[in-house]
């Protein structure tokens, strides 16, 4: 096969809707909220593939492998899943054709199986990050409640606390935005989740003022916004054994689901509605 045919955009007729979980800065929960997205959508009952686009990390490759290692004799389901591998090239153009050709291979090959494919983007801005972006149907983009992971979407002026202008982020996904326009005439659809929120009345105030940010920069550059997950200990804690939280009440679970566990769980079940994903209007969540 010639490169042009492994690098083309995937054919038309895939059915396979394409979940970016994208920001360009670590820490804000990405592996998390991918995983958990990938265990609601195969407890939905759809056929879910993954693809973890951070070569060097590899956290969610690693869940998905914690996972592969608890499911032995038990119920669980598993995502299909690709390995990619960083090219070795040392030529930047080079490298950059050997990782296009790989992502597109790996992403026509889930599509030909999958219902839906979750993509975990790594932080930065890469040649790759920007392919899968420019390929989303949906674009989930986890942000820590805080003006620091802010300025990734926005410039604030620091005397009136007034969004200036876009930032870096925004800006490529902007052009994402154009390129899946000018090749599959489709949207992405972005959503916004402000994750790892805290209840301390002491960050309150913050909050509301990043929260009246927010809203502003939504509408100026069009982006949904959706309840992220809180601070909690139980998404650490089940990473060793692959799972999530929608796993411990599940068949093949634990059955350890307990009632400090039940505000997590409708934290997921909140930002599962507000994705509003094609292919599960009207469907009864089943987590």
């Amino acid at each position: 096969m010639t490169l042009a045919e492994l690098t083309r955009p995937p054919p038309a007729l895939r059915q396979a809707h394409v979940i970016v979980v994208g920001n360009q800065k670590g820490g804000a929960g990405k592996s998390t909220v991918a995983m958990h997205l990938i265990v609601a959508l195969m407890r939905m009952g759809k056929r879910t593939g993954a693809l973890d686009l951070d070569l060097r990390q590899r956290t969610l490759t690693r869940y998905v492998e914690n996972r592969i290692r608890t499911v032995r004799g038990s119920k669980l389901a598993l995502p299909q899943m690709f390995d990619l591998q960083e090219s070795r090239q040392r030529m930047l153009d080079a490298a950059e054709a050997e990782d296009e050709m790989s992502f597109r291979a790996a992403l026509r090959r889930l599509g030909e199986t999958c219902d839906y494919i979750v993509i975990d983007a790594p932080g930065g801005d890469t040649h790759v990050t920007r392919l899968a972006h420019a390929c989303a149907d949906t674009l989930v983009t986890p942000l820590n409640d805080s003006f620091i992971d802010f300025d990734l979407l926005g410039d604030i002026d620091p005397d009136h606390e007034e969004v200036v202008r876009p930032s870096i982020y925004s800006e490529m996904v902007w052009d994402c935005r154009k390129r899946k326009a000018q090749s599959a005439r489709a949207p992405i659809d972005w959503v916004v989740l402000r994750n790892r929120t805290s209840a301390s009345r002491i960050e309150a105030k913050n909050k509301q003022r990043v929260g009246a940010a927010l809203k502003t920069l939504s509408t100026r550059i069009g982006f949904r916004m959706a309840p992220g997950l809180s601070e909690r200990v139980i998404y650490r804690e089940l990473f060793p054994q692959g799972l999530t939280l929608l796993d411990l009440d599940g068949e093949g679970g634990e059955g350890k689901l307990q009632m400090t566990h039940l505000a997590a769980r409708q934290e997921l079940r909140d930002l599962f509605i507000t994705l509003k994903l094609p292919g599960l209007e009207g469907e009864v969540l089943k987590f």
